[in-house]
């Protein structure tokens, strides 16, 4: 079975996400909530319109507040514990996936790296990525 290049699932298989446009924003997030998230030192993001992204399979759901007091509700396999894609209440509209559940070498470089404040600092990212130390605002 050949896997499309626009579907991101988990580890097993059981939760799948089918995209019908491409990311309106890749990015990565240093903050410590992505950094649990992963269990890496940071998070690669592509986020989405709602209405382009079918979701199918069986997920958990896990309810966080963020740092700005609002919600991420997060969505993970319950049989391998992947967390696949969020939704966040500052982003009514958008969904959240994780890059590596693509598992695409070609897929779209990030446009920015925010909050870098707790960035590690042996991660060297190069010069086309736009840096924030917190969240940009406007965008």
């Amino acid at each position: 079975m050949s896997e499309s290049r626009t579907d991101a699932r988990c580890a097993c298989g059981a939760l799948r996400l089918t995209l019908h446009e491409p990311p309106q924003l890749t990015a990565l997030c240093h903050c410590f909530a992505c950094q649990r998230r992963t269990g890496s030192t940071f998070s690669a993001n592509a986020f989405y319109a709602a209405e382009c992204v079918d979701v199918s399979g069986p997920s958990q759901e896990f309810t966080r507040t963020a740092d700005s007091g609002r919600k991420v509700r997060m969505y993970f396999c319950p049989s391998c514990g992947s967390t696949l894609y969020w939704k966040a209440e500052a982003s009514p509209g958008m969904v959240g996936v994780a890059v590596g559940a693509f598992a695409d070498p070609a897929f779209a470089p990030p446009a920015l790296s925010v909050f870098e404040q707790s960035k590690h600092d042996w991660v060297q990212l190069d010069g086309t990525v736009e840096h924030f130390e917190c969240l940009p605002t406007g965008r």
